[in-house]
């Protein structure tokens, strides 16, 4: 059977069941488990010590008002970057390559953010459509375009993660195929697409992380027009 670069990106299952669920769930056995004591091992102490930094850097553009979506922030961050890592592993699926999870997730949250400012200023929230001093024969088409900007924001984040992360995974490939091609024919040029092979591996691995972040970072920033 013949298989195409996009079969890496369906949906996997078992007996007709979606094993994405599972895949999703996966990233929660390597988060610390519950035990009587502060500190189990280096392993979770240096796990805490991240998160702990995750958390200063989502809550530093947020006022005291926002930090209480530390919470959610962290946990979509921690769980994002397992995922993201996890998926450029040999044999595995990456969910944050399918653009209907991302916008599942960017969705809500975006909407969340804005209810919360048009309860608690509503008056500020919505003078973002237009800028103070514009013209006003400009009124009607900036308020469009703000509306319009402000609409597309959950769908930029979704589109953003899924781009970068099927792009990476599509060039790994890509190029994987190509040293094993090589390898028979011409030992020397598979060598130097082997180094780039591992080049671009290192780059991934940047890539899922700063994704991660990028995506929790920019929803902590609508957060902050909000509140």
């Amino acid at each position: 059977m013949n298989l195409s670069f996009f079969d890496q990106f369906s949906s996997p299952s078992f007996l007709g069941i979606p094993l994405v669920l599972i895949a999703m769930t996966f990233p929660a056995l390597l988060l610390p488990s519950l035990d009587n004591r502060w500190i189990t091992n280096r392993l979770s102490t240096l796990q805490l010590w991240f998160i702990n930094l995750v958390t200063k850097q989502l809550m530093m553009p947020l006022d005291k008002k926002g930090h209480k979506w530390a919470l959610i922030l962290t946990s979509l961050m921690i769980f994002l970057l397992l995922i993201n890592l996890l998926g450029l592993l040999p044999y595995t699926f990456t969910p944050t390559t399918q653009l209907s999870m991302n916008l599942a997730l960017a969705f809500p949250l975006w909407l969340a953010t804005l209810l919360t400012g048009l309860r608690n200023q509503p008056s500020t929230s919505l003078g973002h459509l237009l800028p103070e001093g514009t013209p006003t024969p400009l009124i009607p088409a900036l308020i469009l375009i703000e509306t319009t900007s402000l609409l597309i924001r959950p769908l930029a984040l979704g589109v953003r993660l899924t781009a970068n992360l099927t792009a990476g995974h599509l060039l790994i490939q890509l190029i994987s195929t190509a040293t094993a091609a090589l390898f028979p024919t011409m030992p020397a040029v598979s060598l130097l697409t082997l180094l780039i092979l591992l080049l671009l591996t290192i780059l991934e691995v940047a890539v899922a992380m700063i994704q991660a972040y990028v995506f929790v970072l920019l929803l902590s920033l609508y957060l902050q027009e909000n509140i």
